[in-house]
Order: structure tokens, then sequence, then C-alpha cells
């Protein structure tokens, strides 16, 4: 049964990013007539894709502009998408950890080339052959080429036990996935791993000493860690 999408860039990427200036100035009228080519656009596109519904967010100088829910929460249902549907947000997290992590690296408080071993604490990336000679270093969990493994993650039912990130990293339970490891030589292929940006939360914690919604609230409000 498919089910509603939550859209992040999605206007680069169905050619929609030419509806909206974001030097223009946002009065109500050229607001409203930007927001009605925006969904024109995207109505169109999802009935080409058959996508029964979006959520989606533009963001103008920092601020969300608008909001709108487009079609139905799941096909062949009715209930609709508003802007206070609740999506799993998935992918569309890792470059604002990466953000994070560049701060970090801009007030020398992480290398992008140091093994992250070194300031990794309360969990650490379990060493074997592949790891030898090669590490696991920033650079290559931001680009997918640290030879992790754990593609992704399909998240868990509302009311179902939740890990915690360490047990998330070793696959321990109550975790649905296996355990987050190296076997391919870091640096040597791309490969895309969920399991590597996991890896950069737990640095996070470590190395600022508190929780990630912390760390990201003061991020979103840029003040100092």
């Amino acid at each position: 049964m498919k089910k509603a999408v939550l859209v992040t860039l999605l206007l680069a990427l169905t050619g929609l990013s030419a509806c909206l200036d974001a030097h223009a100035p946002s009065t109500d009228r050229t607001l409203a007539a930007r927001i009605r080519r925006v969904e024109n656009g995207l109505a169109e596109r999802m009935r080409h894709y058959k996508v029964p519904g979006v959520s989606i967010a533009v963001i103008n100088e920092g601020r969300v502009e608008w909001a709108r829910g487009l079609g139905i929460k799941e096909a062949g249902k009715s209930d609709p998408i508003t802007p206070e549907t609740l999506f799993q947000a998935g992918s569309i997290s890792k470059p604002v950890a990466a953000l994070a992590v560049l701060r970090l690296v801009q007030d020398g408080r992480l290398s992008l080339d140091e093994d992250v071993n070194t300031k990794l604490v309360s969990w650490k990336v379990p060493e074997n052959d592949f790891t030898r000679e090669q590490k696991v270093t920033l650079r290559r969990l931001l680009s997918h080429s640290a030879g992790l493994t754990v593609h992704g993650f399909p998240g868990y039912t509302a009311g179902a036990p939740v890990p915690t990130l360490v047990q998330v990293l070793n696959g321990e339970k109550p975790t649905n996935t296996e355990a987050v490891q190296v076997d391919i030589v870091p640096g040597t292929q791309w490969r895309y791993s969920g399991g590597g940006y996991t890896i950069l939360q737990q640095l996070l914690i470590d190395v600022t000493g508190k929780p990630f919604p912390e760390i990201r609230q003061s991020y979103s409000r840029a003040t100092d860690f």
C-alpha cells in the first residue's frame, strides 16, 4: 500500500525551484501566488508518480515561510495530510547532523581525517582486519565511504520498546537492525550507510557531553555548543 511521503528539497528535484524566489518581497499576495504555483506543479508530479500524499515546508531566510499538506496519508483511505501530520524524518536529518559535525571541525574540536575512535567514549568502532591500516574517519563517515554496514533503519512502532543509541550500534535488543561494523576497507568504496551517521550522532554526544536534541537546538540558534 502506497503511503505519503515527507518532501525536502523537492523543488530542486522536480523543476519547481523557479516557482520560489527567495529574494522576492513576501507580501501576502506574492506569497499566496508562489504557494499556488508550487501546489499546482507538485500536484501534477504526484499524479505522475502516483504518490497519494505529500507534506512540504518551505524555509526562507532561516524560517519556515509556509507549510502545506497535499493528498491523503495512504492510498485507498481518506485521511488527509495536514501541516500537523507526523512523518518519520529519516535521512532528511543527515545533512543537518553533518552541519553540526562540521561546526565542531571548524571550532577545532574534531578533525576530518582523525580516527573517530580517538574521540568516541561511550562506544568504539570495532577493530578488525579491514581497519588494520585504514581507519574510520569523519570525512569517510560523512561521504559514506567508511566501509560500514547497516544501510538504513525501519523505525519502531508507537508504543514498542525503543533501544538506546549504543544498543543500536551494537545490534542489541530491542534493536531491529544488525550491529554497525566495518566490512570493507575504509576509503576504498562508496556505500550508503545510515549506520555511519549513527556513529556521528554518538560522536557528537561524546564530544559535547550533551544530549543530541540539545546539540541540535544549540546549532539551530547559532550559539556555541
